[in-house]
């Protein structure tokens, strides 16, 4: 099956835009399953009975959200070998995975964005860089992976517009308002000294990207999520803060302001509105908490 795999993994990345990242957590969940039917099993031999048996062997040590993502791995692999007639039939088809609750994703209240967003300070070696990743996270809502992905010319200045590169290769355009700019304009001289100094050691910078680790390279996604949550801790907060914590903030404040669901759909790239109703529930449930902390009738239990 390991033929069959890699160029499954070929087409994620070549024609359906996906990342590495994602492409690599496909190819892991495959060759698990391959592993379990055995190392010989072609596709054309596995049953819908070898499928549900290995569903079923990954719940003693798998929660149902894994369970669910290795099962939707091997779904669209077979979809796949039907799609290139490798196969006549889908064993997967029919088959159920397990039911999941809704995520209500966490957030930050507004004062600790405002906390977080000023813990960088000039004892950090790179506050201006770490500021402006963060100013840019939360004024636009973009995924970790799409702010490391951003080039110099993804950067609009004059327009505080930002285009965004996101899931299967799909771009928006998303504006990202004054504080963020100017932070943006206080990194370029530190960029720029760090292009020069790789230039200094005899290499060649990464020129086209727009964050830039101490090396002069393109700054990783975990390194962003180490900066942040390491200023998360110094600001006080109670909550591990994430990048994607500063994504779901970014949602849930503008719906708390008043933002329309279709409108923060776009600026996060959701594919489907469905994807972005979740923030409505979070939204009504610190409502409510609101309500109860605040009216008086709730408060006396009338």
């Amino acid at each position: 099956m390991t033929g069959q795999i890699e160029r499954f993994v070929t087409w994620l990345l070549v024609e359906k835009g996906y990342s590495v990242h994602t492409a690599d957590s496909y190819r892991f969940d495959l060759v698990e399953f391959s592993r379990f039917c055995g190392e010989d099993a072609e596709p054309a031999a596995i049953t819908a009975e070898q499928v549900q048996a290995f569903v079923g062997s990954l719940y003693p040590v798998n929660a149902s959200a894994s369970v669910a993502r290795k099962l939707s791995a091997i779904r669209t692999f077979f979809r796949f070998l039907r799609r290139e007639k490798i196969l006549a039939a889908d064993p997967v088809a029919g088959i159920v995975g397990p039911k999941l609750g809704r995520h209500i994703p966490s957030f930050l209240t507004v004062d600790e964005v405002f906390a977080l967003l000023e813990a960088p300070t000039a004892v950090d070696r790179f506050w201006r860089r770490d500021r402006a990743i963060m100013e840019l996270l939360y004024a636009t809502g973009m995924r970790v992976s799409e702010l490391v992905g951003c080039n110099l010319v993804d950067i609009d200045l004059t327009s505080e517009i930002v285009r965004v590169r996101g899931k299967g290769n799909r771009e928006r355009l998303v504006p990202f308002g004054r504080m963020a700019r100017e932070m943006l304009e206080r990194y370029w001289p530190e960029r720029d000294d760090l292009i020069m100094a790789r230039i200094q050691r005899g290499r060649e910078p990464e020129r086209a990207a727009l964050f830039l680790n101490g090396q002069g390279s393109r700054l990783s996604a975990r390194s962003v999520e180490r900066s942040i949550q390491m200023y998360g801790l110094r600001a006080g907060i109670g909550v591990e803060v994430t990048p994607h914590g500063l994504r779901h903030s970014f949602a849930t404040h503008l719906l708390e302001m008043g933002a329309d669901l279709r409108t923060v759909q776009e600026l996060l790239g959701h594919v489907s509105l469905s994807t972005t109703q979740k923030y409505t529930h979070l939204n009504i449930d610190h409502l409510a908490k609101v309500y109860d902390q605040a009216h008086p009738q709730a408060r006396s239990g009338s």
